[in-house]
This record gives structure tokens, C-alpha cells and sequence, in this order.
């Protein structure tokens, strides 16, 4: 694995905060991502604390060799053995580098420009405005869009600042079940009880490294009661070392008398009530339940959340349409989203609740870590 560190200054000592990305070395994917604010200190802090973040997230990942990148020549000629280190306020952060650097099989520490250091940079600018209260990249004085800490950048001005929202969101971290047989065959999969497939639990596995890289230990794990959902959730629960939590509120659709048939089937079954279920979210399946039905519950679901873990994050795993559900609560659009969003097998989304009332969908149907 690669690891990208940095971390800056707003005067030196000032408001720092570090950033830190693990890499998939052959790919290239993004395994994790870490930043934090420090409070008032010096860039070389900084820059050692995000070197510290990076390589306990690639521990978590499981990485056996390991290369850091960093655009800090102080830190990576320190860490090579070839400087000396005199600062007393680096000598414990060095210190616990070493150690975790000691449990990886090889490590070696390579300096880069800071134009290929640009996504730790962000990062770690991000936490600086965050801890001044600031949109991303706007430093006291600044318009919108200018620049602040180490390196120029054009960012995205934080959903919270621009809506009006107020206070920290409840982050929700959206997983599709993994692959059965019956989504291979694209049949309607709603309260049956089908098994992952081989293909299905490496995907689970997958989506569970990702998510770990995300989150930290103990993250709540919240399941659909169907195996499927609850196959996924257990890898996931694995590899944040927390226990999966059943909500039933989570359960797929029930589809009624077109489970197991495919859509064109189902279309052929019942043409007239087919089309006005396609048109229509309140209409039941024959013998099966409606969207409005399941947007209510996944709605209770997502309010007991909230309620519960309010600020925090907590991983849900469940199927098609209740995801759909808690996407278009955060859009705060109609159900013409069911039928014009995507979400493939073992995908990843992420919604944020604010307390206030407002939202933000920061992820959709990512599947990066399946490649």
C-alpha cells in the first residue's frame, strides 16, 4: 500500500491540521482517507501527525509493504535514519512512527513534490477550515475559492456553509448487499431469503476493506434482516470490530407475487397494475407492499438513527430500495429518483443528516474498491 501524508501551519506555530491517504499500490484506488484538526502548533508537527494517521489506517487495512510519500523532506529524511532528530517536540512523534512503521514487513519513505501531494494536502487544509469554523480553502479575509494553507486549490465550499445548516451531521455510510443468483439473472429479490454468491462474499470483503479505511473501530453496523444484507454487514462488522445490528425497517420491498420474476415477467403477469406501480408509489405489488410504505419505515429507521448516534457515523447495509429511500430523504426529492438512480451490487453511498433538518449527499454508487 501507499501512503500520502501532509500536514501545515497558518503561521508556524498556528491553526494546523494534517491530512493522509492510503493508496492501493497497483491501482492507485483510495483505501482511506484521515485529517484533523491539531489546534496551534508548528507544520512539522503537522506533518508528523499525519505521517502517524497514515500508517495506522493502513495497519487497520491490513497492508503487509508499505511506501510513504510525503512532500516533507524534514520527516522523510528523519524517518530514513539519514537526519538527525534535534527538536524535542518531534522526538515522541518520531518515536511512535517507528513503532507502527516496526509491524509492517518493509517500509520505505520517499519524497514528492507537493503537486503530487495535492489530495493530503486537501485533506489536511480541509481540517484547518473546518476547526476555524470556515469553508473549505477560505482563510479570514478570503472570497470564496481563494486558496489558504500550503498549496493552491480550487475547492468545493462545505454543503453545511452554503445551505445554512447548523450543527454535526449524523453520517451514514450506504451499502448494497453483494452479488446473489438472483440479481444475476435481474429478478425481483424482495422478502426471499437467497444467498450471496462467491462472487457476492469476495464482494462483501471488498466493500468491507473500503468501509474499514473509513470509519472508526466500533462504528455501528446496522443490517437488513435478510441473510443477504446480513452475509455483507458481517464482513463489514468484522473489519470495524463491531457486532451487526438487525433493523427490520431495512428489509427489501416486498414484491408480492413478482418475486423471482424478472420485469419483463412481472410486466406480463399484471401489465395494468404494473404500469401504475411504476407510476404510482403508493400502489402495492399484488399482494406486496408500496414505495410510500417503505419510504415510511426506512424513514423511522433513519430518525431512530439519528436520534441515537446523533454526530456520528454508523454503516447500514441493506438492499435497492431502501437505500434509494434514505438518498432521496437526503436530495429531499420525489420517488422519480427510484427509477432514474443506480446502484450496483456492493456499492457505496454516504448521506448526512444535520440536525437542523438540512442534508448532504456526499457519495453515490461508488465502486471503486471492487476494481
Amino acid at each position: 500500500m501507499v501512503v500520502e501524508a501532509d500536514g501545515g501551519s497558518r503561521g508556524n506555530p498556528g491553526p494546523a491540521g494534517y491530512g493522509a491517504v492510503v493508496r492501493d499500490a497497483e491501482s492507485g484506488d483510495v483505501l482511506a482517507e484521515r485529517s484533523e484538526g491539531l489546534g496551534v502548533t508548528t507544520n512539522n508537527v503537522a506533518e508528523y501527525s499525519g505521517l502517524l494517521a497514515g500508517l495506522r489506517a493502513a495497519g487497520r487495512l491490513g497492508a503487509s509493504d508499505v511506501t510513504v510519500r510525503m512532500d516533507s523532506k524534514l520527516v522523510v529524511e528523519q524517518m530514513s535514519g539519514r537526519w538527525k532528530i534535534k527538536h524535542a517536540a518531534l522526538q515522541p512523534l518520531a518515536a511512535q512512527a517507528r513503532e507502527l512503521a516496526d509491524r509492517f514487513t518493509t517500509i520505505r519513505y520517499e519524497w514528492i513534490p507537493r503537486a503530487r501531494n495535492s489530495h493530503a494536502d486537501r485533506l489536511a487544509n480541509e481540517a484547518m477550515d473546518a476547526q476555524a469554523g470556515m469553508p473549505p480553502g477560505q482563510a479570514p479575509g478570503q472570497a470564496p475559492g481563494q486558496a489558504s494553507g500550503k498549496a493552491e486549490r480550487a475547492d468545493t465550499p462545505a454543503p453545511a456553509r452554503w445551505s445554512g445548516a447548523t450543527g454535526t451531521p449524523t453520517r451514514l455510510l450506504l451499502v448494497r448487499h453483494g452479488q446473489t443468483e438472483l440479481s444475476v439473472e435481474r429478478r425481483y429479490s424482495g422478502r426471499g431469503e437467497v444467498p450471496l454468491t462467491e462472487v457476492g462474499e469476495r464482494q462483501a470483503k471488498a466493500v468491507a476493506g473500503r468501509v474499514a479505511g473509513m470509519v472508526e473501530a466500533g462504528t455501528a453496523v446496522v443490517s437488513s434482516p435478510l441473510g443477504r444484507a446480513r452475509q455483507t454487514a458481517a464482513a463489514i462488522a468484522e473489519a470495524v470490530a463491531s457486532p451487526v445490528e438487525v433493523a427490520d425497517g431495512l428489509v427489501e420491498t416486498d414484491f408480492g407475487a413478482w418475486e423471482r420474476l424478472t420485469f419483463a415477467q412481472a410486466a406480463a403477469r399484471d401489465p395494468q397494475l404494473h404500469g401504475r406501480w411504476l407510476a404510482d408509489p403508493s400502489v402495492p405489488a399484488p399482494d406486496g407492499e408500496s414505495f410510500d410504505a417503505v419510504h415510511r419505515r426506512v424513514r423511522r429507521v433513519r430518525d431512530d438513527l439519528v436520534a441515537r448516534i446523533g454526530g456520528g457515523s454508523a454503516v447500514v447495509v441493506s438492499h435497492v430500495t431502501p437505500i434509494k429511500s434514505l438518498l432521496r430523504m437526503g436530495l429531499d426529492v420525489g420517488p422519480s429518483l427510484l427509477f432514474r438512480l443506480h446502484l450496483d451490487l456492493a456499492s457505496l453511498s454516504i448521506v448526512e443528516f444535520y440536525p437542523d433538518g438540512h442534508a448532504s449527499v456526499r457519495l453515490v454508487n461508488d465502486t471503486s474498491h471492487l476494481a
